[in-house]
């Protein structure tokens, strides 16, 4: 599903040269559940956005489902995101005017699949979260859980074979952490990939496998 080989990340800062990844060899295989960890600075953001395409890698070869990932334009970056590709953030990116309905009907949007069928499968998704009840409620009417689940059935609505998610649980508290994890844990039974970055080792010690950088190598996988 994944395949990165000898993967470096560089950024030019004024006068100074950055090295974030210093040479990734990663396989990660379809239906897996896999953790990234790593103290600050360590490239595990950089990792996760490299691997769902939204930043490019300096040296090395990256493979999505057997095709190279390499030298996109912006279009066909989207593209592959939209087909593959679903997206769960700390901060939740709900768009603040429109409801939870409206936020999770979004990537259909932009697929432009007729109305009536993405406010259906909205629907659909919001009841597998448990907020069906809360479809036309603003984020602000919303805790912190609650918004995290929306971004979750947003995710996954366009039927992505990988979700990734960067601190998903890194502003809930722990019981609320561990309701958006049983959800990550159902969606994994469906055969969903999924790849998280956490730097909570309870929260990596639900997924099946943990990855551990440090100063841009992996350590552990």
């Amino acid at each position: 599903m994944i395949s990165l080989k000898n993967i470096r990340k560089s950024y030019q800062i004024g006068q100074n040269h950055l090295e974030v990844l210093k040479g990734i060899d990663l396989l990660i295989e379809s239906g897996e559940f896999v953790s990234i960890m790593g103290s600050s600075g360590s490239g595990k953001s950089t990792l996760l956005n490299i691997m769902g395409i939204l930043d490019d890698y300096s040296i090395g070869e990256y493979h999505l489902g057997g095709t190279l990932i390499k030298n996109l334009s912006q279009k066909q970056a989207a593209l592959y995101r939209n087909q593959l590709i679903g997206f769960v953030f700390q901060s939740f990116n709900l768009l603040t005017f429109k409801t939870a309905a409206e936020n999770v009907a979004l990537p259909l949007y932009y697929q432009q699949v007729p109305r009536k069928e993405r406010q259906k499968k909205a629907l659909e998704y919001l009841d597998r979260v448990g907020l069906k009840e809360w479809a036309d409620h603003l984020p602000s009417e919303l805790s912190g859980g609650q918004q995290q689940r929306v971004a979750i059935a947003r995710a996954l609505i366009s039927e992505p074979k990988i979700i990734l998610a960067d601190e998903p649980t890194g502003a809930l508290d722990t019981q609320t952490s561990y309701d958006v994890m049983d959800l990550f844990k159902r969606f994994n039974d469906e055969g969903k990939t999924l790849l998280l970055v956490t730097h909570e080792e309870d929260i990596a010690a639900k997924t099946k496998r943990t990855i551990r950088l440090k100063d841009g190598l992996i350590i552990k996988s």
